[in-house]
């Protein structure tokens, strides 16, 4: 029953996180490393990713392709969290917690890996 709910919140987690790349694109395009083309589209298309593998996990069917996808863009974005964390002081953000964050990364994947079963 836990790993039920846990995968409930997992798909709430991941597809309000993808909506919010559409109704409030800033923040994400604030922390875009530099370098990496078309960041509009890019944070878009995380969106896009972030919605589609949250829903996938409730359907066994997809669940397996939507944890590997979302493992996928946890390691794509991960850059953006060192570049934030880089940034930390343009976006009046405390940097004790974004070096907290980066940590989280490995859990937040493991805990994917959890939900595909």
């Amino acid at each position: 029953m836990r790993r039920f709910w846990g995968r409930y919140l997992l798909v709430l987690l991941f597809v309000g996180a993808g909506l919010l790349h559409f109704l409030y694109p800033a923040p994400y395009l604030r922390i875009m490393p530099p370098a990496l083309p078309a960041p509009r589209l890019l944070v878009l298309l995380s969106g896009v990713a972030e919605v589609a593998g949250g829903l996938g996990l409730l359907w066994p069917a997809t669940r397996r392709w939507a944890a590997w996808g979302l493992l996928a863009l946890l390691v794509a974005v991960f850059p953006a969290n060192v570049h934030m964390l880089q940034l930390h002081e343009q976006l009046h953000l405390p940097a004790w917690a974004l070096w907290a964050r980066l940590p989280l990364q490995p859990l937040l994947m493991w805990w994917v890996w959890r939900a595909r079963r």
